[in-house]
């Protein structure tokens, strides 16, 4: 089996480093955060940060999503890789790319999406992300630093430093795949497409006030959730 290569060469991922020693739902379940290749990384900016407006950050994460090419046999099956760009504070889904390896220049894609909806002259927006090797690539950063972005990361492995990242990874493969089973990734290309239309366009959030993302878009300064946010309330608490 071939490796994976990244865009810079020193950021690279085997097929014997990829898989994690366990076993979920009878999967081996592959690693998509390689944060020990060597490049910069980044502080976390955003670690008492509340956007009050669209553009003002945006969050990046990887997640895999499991790809069985003959549904007889569930034990044979491989992964396609989704890359997700969300704005935090509308929510919406303004990038993504699947496909078949974790290389650097598919995460791009999504960020190459995302840029194409940015107005000219937008400043003040952080980027945040993992430290993952894809995010630390010389032509990931070099692409944020280009358009004026400031770049965040997680500094440890805790998952909550990019929760909202790995919330939406959670959306949309046990919410909006519940009960799917993919036999390739065309498949999964297209479930995406569909899922992404839905989420942004037409399911209400508890945290933009049960609006959807697209509606919360029109929105300036504080939305109400209809949950209670404990990060935000402790932030808010430390600023009086």
């Amino acid at each position: 089996m071939q490796c994976w290569v990244f865009v810079a060469a020193i950021c690279s991922l085997t097929v014997e480093n990829a898989v994690e020693n366990f076993v979920l739902w009878g999967l081996h379940i592959p690693r998509t955060t390689d944060s020990t290749h060597g490049l910069p990384t980044f502080p976390n900016l955003v670690k008492d940060y509340i956007p009050d407006a669209k553009n003002r950050l945006w969050v990046s994460d990887i997640t895999y999503i499991p790809i069985y090419p003959n549904p007889n046999n569930m034990e044979e099956y491989s992964f396609c890789y989704l890359s997700l760009l969300q704005d935090a504070y509308t929510k919406e889904i303004i990038g993504y790319s699947v496909e078949e390896t974790l290389e650097a220049k598919y995460p791009l894609e999504a960020l190459r999406m995302g840029l194409k909806h940015l107005p000219e002259g937008t400043e003040g927006l952080i980027h945040h992300s993992d430290r993952g090797c894809q995010y630390a690539s010389y032509a990931y950063v070099g692409m944020l630093s280009k358009n004026g972005i400031s770049v965040s990361m997680t500094e440890s492995g805790d998952p909550k430093e990019n929760a909202m990242a790995e919330r939406i990874n959670s959306t949309i493969k046990n919410e909006l795949f519940k009960g799917m089973t993919f036999t390739s990734i065309a498949e999964v290309k297209k479930a995406v497409r569909m899922a992404v239309d839905f989420y942004n366009n037409h399911r209400p959030h508890m945290s933009i006030n049960m609006m959807t993302p697209k509606q919360a878009a029109e929105c300036e300064g504080e939305i109400k959730k209809v949950w209670n946010s404990r990060r935000e309330q402790a932030i808010k608490q430390a600023r009086i």
